[in-house]
């Protein structure tokens, strides 16, 4: 054999099975769908061909009526922290134990659809890719320089998980959007236990404060800005307002009744539902997770019938107007000594379907925002008013939100129709409204609320 001759070069080569499955399922149970189709061609080509049975598809009509929520009502609102981007309440707890079916609908969205081959140790299948194309790039010398350009480059220094999450930075970068937007009242001494100096404020944070863009309509010109503060003097007594919702109009006419704006709502104890409260009381844990139960009631619901009166109404609970308490503003007699007031009629009794909050958290669900803006001309409002209240948008806490509908009429055997709706015996059909300041004991609980929230605006802008 001469020297130029060399050996066959040996190629190893993985070995690819390829196997068939078959399909033990049993057939559909529902019988076929006949389908009138005309007979246009002897030939079996047209009908056995995929795209002919496509066509098919796209011809048939669904007849299958879904509504708008596809028959599976969500309601999200009741959810505790799910529009703040909190998603435990709706996600599998960790220590929860997942049956071994349901562990392929825990498959992340990337790993659908591929083969699960190169997730297995199999040896004998292997991707025709370049392994380059699967790890990152390494440098191209490791050598002491390279590495120390690189360790100092400031674009690849990574703050460290952390100093970030120190709570002394924390606060710093909190107190640091505060200085930018009040930069003369920003704290320039040392560190104490009652002031902490913010994180340095760049150039770029402070022209982004002074002209704000909108981030994807750079076009958009901002016309005013509103500091958004607590109206703690507008707090009702329990500290909160509620939001009620008609599943129907409360009265008949499609068009805006103003006598709406001056409605009363009475709510009355039931003795089934505060059975049914208690019982979810005894229940509720407050060491847990879930929220704690609230009551609920059946409402009497009443409008004033003297349209006259409507006017008199709004400006009676307006704190603004200077004339308030002149007795002449009442319209109607309200007892046989002349007394005055204002007389509202019930119209119907409500009952609670629907109901949710946390009476814990009023921050936790909504809040009521209303911008107000003493220089500017308020239509109705008493000259010189609107002074009372600085130049802000005040937030206004809602504990709850509740659904009513009309109580259901229940006629019990041998009982005439005419009594079927309604027979409780204390049922109040008018009332007599005269506006008093509130008692010491409301006042007192009142300023508790008050307080209550101050400090803890306070603790909570400290503790963030």
């Amino acid at each position: 054999m001469s020297s130029s001759q060399r050996p066959e070069r040996v190629v190893h080569q993985d070995y690819i099975a390829r196997i068939r499955y078959s399909n033990a399922l049993p057939p559909p149970p529902n019988p076929p769908k006949l389908l009138d189709i005309p007979g246009t061609s002897l030939a079996a080509g047209p009908y056995t061909s995929a795209g002919y049975a496509s066509r098919l598809v796209r011809e048939q009509p669904l007849n299958i009526e879904a509504d708008a929520e596809l028959g599976m009502p969500i309601d999200l609102i009741g959810i505790p922290g799910i529009f703040d981007g909190d998603e435990r309440a709706i996600s599998a707890r960790p220590d929860a134990h997942i049956h071994p079916a349901d562990k392929a609908l825990l498959k992340p969205l990337s790993a659908l659809g591929k083969a699960s081959a190169a997730q297995g140790a199999v040896s004998f299948l292997r991707r025709t890719e370049y392994t380059a194309s699967q790890v990152p790039q390494s440098l191209v010398s490791n050598t002491s320089k390279d590495m120390m350009r690189v360790r100092n480059d400031p674009k690849r220094r990574k703050i460290s998980t952390l100093e970030r999450e120190d709570p002394i930075n924390i606060i710093r970068n909190i107190v640091k959007g505060f200085d930018i937007a009040y930069p003369a009242d920003a704290f320039k001494g040392d560190d104490s236990t009652n002031n902490i100096r913010g994180a340095m404020v760049t150039d770029t944070e402070a022209h982004a404060w002074l002209k704000p863009k909108h981030p994807t309509k750079p076009e958009l010109q901002l016309l005013d800005s509103y500091p958004v503060l607590p109206d703690l003097d507008a707090l009702p007594t329990n500290g909160a307002y509620l939001i009620t919702k008609f599943q129907s109009a409360p009265s008949v006419g499609d068009t805006y009744n103003d006598k709406f704006d001056s409605a009363i709502l009475r709510p009355i104890e039931d003795p089934q539902r505060t059975a049914e409260y208690n019982r979810r009381m005894e229940q509720w844990d407050p060491n847990g997770t879930k929220i704690q139960p609230l009551p609920e009631y059946k409402y009497d619901y009443y409008l004033s019938e003297n349209a006259s009166a409507l006017p008199n109404i709004k400006r009676k609970f307006n704190v603004n107007d200077p004339e308030n308490e002149d007795p002449d503003l009442y319209t109607d007699e309200v007892d046989d000594d002349g007394k005055r007031g204002f007389t509202y009629t019930r119209i119907r009794t409500y009952e609670t379907y629907n109901q949710h909050g946390n009476p814990n958290n009023f921050y936790n669900d909504s809040v009521a925002l209303a911008l107000h803006d003493p220089d500017m001309e308020i239509t109705g409002a008493v000259t010189g008013a609107a002074k009372r209240l600085a130049k802000a948008a005040y937030y206004y806490p809602i504990v709850q939100r509740t659904a009513l509908r009309p109580k259901r009429k229940i006629r019990r055997p041998g009982q005439p129709e005419t009594q079927a709706d309604d027979e409780d015996e204390d049922r109040v059909d008018q009332l007599n409204l005269t506006v008093v300041e509130l008692a010491e004991e409301d006042l007192a609980r009142q300023m508790g609320k008050k307080a209550e929230l101050d400090s803890g605006l306070r603790a909570g802008i400290a503790a963030s």
